[in-house]
């Protein structure tokens, strides 16, 4: 079991290092020594572009909310952008094409599964060897959906994802906080942040002054809006699941029940026959987002409604600058011609 599959400690997220913080020090100490020597081996440089949608805490904070959209974009384009992941608890060795019509998210993970939805996606923990595979099946540029810390691809465009509402939590590398490595090595490396929702740990003051901020908020999938006036049992395994409970509660949908599950989690057969059975009784309907629906069984799956996200950018002439700046800067040109502006 990794240790991130269960939910972080609260104190991780105090606003000033407590007690348990203070006694983890050494330890973290040797994280972020670990983290550096490891960050400062020579990578391969890819003849394509590189961007890294990657974070500085554990858990959840929109790395592939931000990596979808970056696609998407990238797609509009004509860009032949190909997305690369490690495919967190899935089984597959060496380096995989996802394929969603043969694989599941007990083989790849479940993130894989929506990036592969938008563009060829490719799992694997070397991201190298994952890039080569790319470009040879005629990638024009690659997109790291997490990978900030993995040293053996360079990146040309590194964008540190941050939650509005948990920030950087105490400040503190693992074990005594959630970060990775400490927020000043990190976002050394940074083109830009991504701030997504109000910044309420202020996190935005504790980055570098040269470092530009992209300021995103969520935005449920429009489908959402169907289900006013439908009593609703919600359920998510995600890195925050409140996360998803506030934003149905936001468009004033009517959630009778939720229920939060650790990341990435694995339902069992007798947790998904209470939550039916829990949602029989109170007359509901079952919700949860898409990265959840695609570890259910296909048989509960069915019974199941997944809504998803979208960011809502403060400026999205701001992205489309900074992709015309990195593409230009590698000489890619899509195959429709001029990056668009």
């Amino acid at each position: 079991m990794s240790r991130f599959d269960l939910r972080p400690p609260a104190f991780w997220f105090a606003g000033q290092p407590g007690l348990a913080a203070c006694l983890l020090w050494p330890a973290a100490r040797v994280t972020a020594a670990i983290t550096r020597r490891r960050i400062a081996r020579p990578g391969w440089r890819a003849p394509v572009p590189v961007i890294c949608c990657g974070n500085l805490s554990a858990g959840g904070t929109g790395k592939t909310t931000l990596a979808l959209d970056l696609l998407a974009r990238l797609k509009a384009r004509g860009v032949a952008v190909h997305a690369l992941t490690r495919g967190y608890r899935g089984t597959a060795s060496g380096v995989l094409r996802v394929d969603p019509e043969r694989h599941d998210a007990t083989l790849v993970g479940d993130e894989p599964l929506l990036l592969a939805a938008v563009a060829p996606t490719w799992v694997g923990a070397d991201r190298a060897a994952s890039a080569r595979a790319a470009i040879a099946a005629g990638a024009g540029c690659l997109l790291m959906d997490d990978g900030m810390q993995n040293p053996t691809l360079v990146q040309d465009c590194t964008l540190v994802v941050i939650d509005g509402a948990t920030g950087f939590g105490n400040g503190r590398v693992l074990p005594a906080g959630p970060l990775r490595e400490p927020v000043e090595a990190g976002t050394a490396r940074a083109r830009a942040a991504v701030l997504i929702g109000p910044d309420r740990r202020g996190a935005a003051t504790g980055l570098p002054p040269g470092l530009p901020v992209l300021r995103a908020g969520l935005a449920m999938a429009p489908e959402a809006a169907a289900l006013r006036g439908t009593r609703l049992l919600a359920f998510a395994g995600i890195g925050r699941p409140g996360k998803f409970f506030d934003a149905l509660r936001a468009l004033d949908l009517e959630l009778v029940a939720a229920h939060g599950f650790p990341n990435h989690h694995p339902y069992r057969p007798a947790e998904l026959a209470r939550l039916r059975n829990q949602a029989h009784a109170l007359g509901a309907r079952l919700v949860t987002t898409p990265k959840d629906a695609v570890r259910l069984p296909a048989a509960f799956r069915r019974d199941v409604t997944a809504l998803g996200v979208g960011l809502l950018w403060a400026d999205p002439a701001v992205v489309e600058t900074l992709l015309d700046e990195v593409l230009e800067a590698t000489g890619t040109v899509p195959r429709t011609g001029k990056p668009r502006r």
